[in-house]
């Protein structure tokens, strides 16, 4: 009998990757990747490894969820070493809990090993803390993929009058909805709101707003996935921290001139 390992990858910067993570990738006699992953990860793979892609994109699904798990325990049950390497933290909107249940249903040992979340790294690298002393006690993952329904509101309630930070995953495709349901609930339209996308990677790119502006800046700018939206006060402090996208530019102009 082989062994799974759930792998989060991180937001992007292979330098991001934990240790243990690499311990599992260097060691995998078969890895399943997803389509955020950044490629520079997988040349920890061992030279013979066997690299399959079950990439996702948004309404299409190059493997279903099922494949997928019934993948995983094909391969362990032939006695392979299988790392299900996921952007970001397996088990944040990224379906690990269902992977690790259906290989712990098939009683096939499996280790899950934590990923640094784009809902913190994402933020970091545009200079904005998700938490801070004056301007966040509170911080919230959401999934941009919510539906209308009687206790949707009570969520959205609560996330509007809750919580000081909200990192949304998935949401770009349904902003003029979350924009109503927190404005509706009580959230002030000014609250600053940034959209970053391809965090931590070299392209990253940071688009600021406000509540009531958001769609429409989000048009305008073309803010397109992956990227993840920042609503609250602690935007504000992007103009003084930024670091990552200056530098980020300043590496590009020197190379430019070299």
């Amino acid at each position: 009998m082989g062994k799974v390992w759930l792998v989060g990858a991180g937001p992007g910067d292979p330098d991001l990757l934990t240790v243990k993570a690499v311990k599992a990738i260097q060691q995998a006699d078969v890895i399943l990747y997803d389509r955020l992953i950044n490629k520079e990860i997988l040349t920890y793979a061992k030279p013979d490894a066997e690299l399959i892609f079950v990439g996702k994109l948004p309404k299409h699904h190059f493997l279903q969820q099922d494949m997928i798990n019934s993948l995983l325990v094909k391969q362990a049950k032939q006695g392979k070493q299988v790392v299900r390497l996921k952007g970001g933290d397996p088990f944040i909107f990224g379906r690990g809990g269902e992977e690790a249940a259906f290989v712990a249903r098939h009683h096939i040992p499996f280790e899950v090993i934590p990923g640094i979340t784009s809902g913190i790294a994402a933020p970091a690298y545009a200079g904005i803390p998700v938490t801070h002393r004056d301007y966040s006690a509170s911080f919230a993952i959401v999934t941009g993929h919510r539906k209308e329904g009687a206790e949707e509101a009570e969520k959205w309630q609560a996330l509007a009058k809750g919580i000081d930070t909200l990192a949304i995953y998935m949401g770009v495709s349904n902003l003029p909805y979350i924009q109503k349901q927190l404005i509706q609930h009580g959230k002030d339209p000014d609250t600053p709101v940034a959209f970053i996308h391809w965090g931590t990677t070299e392209t990253q790119r940071t688009v600021t707003a406000t509540l009531s502006t958001m769609t429409d800046t989000a048009r305008l700018e073309e803010v397109q996935n992956p990227s993840m939206i920042v609503i609250g006060e602690v935007v504000r402090l992007r103009n003084e921290l930024q670091w990552f996208e200056e530098s980020s530019e300043e590496r590009r102009l020197h190379e430019t001139m070299v």
